[in-house]
């Protein structure tokens, strides 16, 4: 298993794993794709997909830095956005080779801390941030009022 950075023809494979992790937003995946592609997307900064000997995808972790995040110090903070691992995947350390991979970008990039969220009730997630090092700083619910009358 390998890990590299995404490149346009990975297109196909990003799309179809972003779509297994968010399908609410799926239509726009492929404008976005191509998009990021191009150079104008803010974000992901960057896009590393993992790869078995045989070159089919097995996940991806899609990146950002932040000037906030919670629990952390600096005003650099490399972001987790996103990680999918492919169901017949998990468990065999594609997930923490995608995080690795994510963390050296990281520091090459100037970042001395790297954040990352899910939603409240995603067990499974927090257990694999834990596993890897991550350290749970906050629980929190967000709120969202429409300032539009409807």
């Amino acid at each position: 298993m390998y890990v590299r950075p995404a490149t346009p023809e990975d297109s196909a494979s990003w799309l179809k794993m972003r779509q297994a992790l968010w399908p609410e937003g799926a239509s726009d995946y492929p404008f976005e794709i191509a998009s990021y592609f191009a150079g104008r997307l803010r974000e992901p900064l960057r896009v590393l997909l993992a790869f078995d000997d045989q070159g089919k995808s097995l996940g991806f972790v899609e990146l950002n830095i932040r000037n906030y995040a919670e629990g952390c110090d600096t005003d650099q903070v490399a972001y987790l956005e996103g990680w999918y691992v492919v169901p017949e995947a998990r468990c065999q350390g594609v997930g923490r080779a995608l995080v690795q991979a994510a963390e050296e970008w990281a520091r090459v990039e100037g970042c001395s801390e790297f954040a990352s969220d899910t939603v409240f009730d995603n067990d499974i997630s927090a257990a694999a941030h834990r596993a890897l090092g991550f350290t749970e700083v906050v629980q929190m619910r967000c709120f969202r009022k429409s300032l539009i009358e409807e």
